[in-house]
Order: C-alpha cells, then sequence, then structure tokens
C-alpha cells in the first residue's frame, strides 16, 4: 500500500542504513530534538531504543530524522492519509443545456435540477446552444440565463457571469456559502 508522506510514498521513505547523508537532524521517539549529529551516531541511539531511524524530510539543510517504530510509522501515517481522504468533498460539475426557444415549464424543470445539483453541493455549468438562424439573436437570449440565475438567488451564487463561447453561452453557479 502506498501512501504520501511529504510528495515521498512512504515505502520511498529511507530508514537505517540507506539513509546516506553525512549529517541529520535527529527528533528523538517522544519528539524531542535531539540536534544535528552525524548518521552513524543517530543510528547509535536509535539502536540503543531497539527503534529505526527514518528519514521524514530528505529535502530539508540538513535532511530531518526521527527515531521511531518503522512499522507503527508506516500503519499511522496510513492512517492519517485515509482519514483525510474520508474528509474530502469532491466537487463535481453538472451541466444543463438549453436551448433560446425553452418552454416556461421545461425551463421550470431544468432549473428544479440545477436546485438539487447545487443541494448537493456541485457546482453547475449552465449552456445555452445556438443553433443556425438563432445564432443571430444570442443578446436577445441571455435573458434566459439571467432568469435561471434569480431563481436560484436564494441558494447559489454565479461564480461565472454568462459568456459567449463559440456557438454556445455559459455560466457557473455555486451553492452559497
Amino acid at each position: 500500500m502506498f501512501v504520501f508522506e511529504e510528495g515521498k510514498a512512504i515505502s520511498e521513505l529511507m530508514i537505517n542504513e540507506q539513509i546516506r547523508d553525512k549529517e541529520v537532524r535527529v527528533i528523538g521517539e517522544n519528539g524531542e530534538q535531539l540536534g544535528v549529529m552525524p548518521v552513524r551516531e543517530a543510528m547509535r541511539l536509535a539502536d540503543e531504543a531497539g527503534l529505526d531511524l527514518v528519514k521524514i524530510a530528505p529535502t530539508a539543510k540538513p535532511p530531518v530524522c526521527k527515531i521511531v517504530d518503522y512499522g507503527k510509522f508506516r500503519y499511522e501515517q496510513a492512517r492519517k492519509e485515509k482519514e483525510a481522504r474520508k474528509k474530502q468533498k469532491v466537487i463535481e460539475v453538472k451541466e444543463i443545456r438549453l436551448s433560446p426557444n425553452i418552454d416556461s415549464n421545461d425551463l421550470n424543470t431544468k432549473i428544479n435540477a440545477a436546485r438539487k445539483f447545487i443541494g448537493k453541493g456541485d457546482k453547475v455549468k449552465i449552456t445555452l446552444r445556438f443553433r443556425g438562424r438563432e445564432m443571430a439573436h444570442m443578446a436577445n437570449s441571455k435573458h434566459i440565463l439571467d432568469d435561471i440565475a434569480q431563481e436560484l438567488s436564494d441558494i447559489a451564487t454565479i461564480e461565472k457571469a454568462p459568456k459567449v463561447e463559440g456557438r454556445s453561452m455559459t455560466m457557473f453557479l455555486t451553492e452559497k456559502r
């Protein structure tokens, strides 16, 4: 199982004899700073405690090593990572497509769908698609997007105002904070 710790997979963390640096900053098993010392001395301290020397910050100057039980350390890191993933909310962008000559009942159905998506915490991209002669009257159709924004103003805010992109006009709505 690969779990990331400061940008490196835990399986790539250097332990004990794998550490090739001359000097390292050492943190004791209880989190206390033991200072900068040669790697051999840090290894000796880890051996005396019956634990491992793990390089936790390889990019620091000098690199930081910690005296810990490696198996327990890996388990704790995996658990923390799993907890962090569990609390993450993935925001999806849901798209609702309309045409300029949409009927009011159809528009209400689309607004209710958008309301449902926003209620779940997703962003909504509303696209007004133009075909053929409808392209000549783009400016007259902006009111449809404005009406939708007005209808949803109680639960949503406009993230990106209506904007013409090729044959369509798009607007993004997000949940009010």
